[in-house]
């Protein structure tokens, strides 16, 4: 059962994400705080996380370049989960290490589908 780590400083979205999550057959963990997000995933190991944007604190474009950094999570898969529809945003989270980039709302099947294909890609 692949680990999935959400990362997001919403509460209601972080709570669908894992209900979600768990019943398409994932093992989700789900951090409020940014800051408190990679002392959690070396408990968690997650296979990919999910990373909202905009946080206090440590926003998600720094998060991405901190898991990329670490030799543990380098390789580990991640995709932005925002509001920000840009191009720039979507540039940037790319630049920083993400691997997908969606932007809410979408459907929930549409994240699985994404979740299934960079878990594929990374094993």
């Amino acid at each position: 059962m692949a680990k999935i780590m959400v990362v997001d400083d919403d509460e209601d979205f972080t709570n669908l994400y894992k209900t979600t999550l768990k019943l398409a057959g994932f093992d989700a963990t789900a951090v409020n705080q940014s800051s408190a997000a990679l002392e959690m995933a070396y408990l968690v190991k997650p296979d990919i996380f999910l990373i909202d944007l905009m946080m206090p604190d440590i926003d998600g474009f720094q998060l991405c370049r901190m898991i990329r950094v670490d030799p543990v999570f380098k390789s580990t898969p991640i995709i932005i989960i925002t509001a920000l529809t840009d191009e720039e945003s979507q540039s940037i989270a790319m630049g920083a290490g993400a691997n997908d980039y969606l932007s809410k709302p979408f459907p929930m099947d549409e994240l699985k589908l994404r979740i299934n294909s960079l878990l594929e890609r990374s094993r």
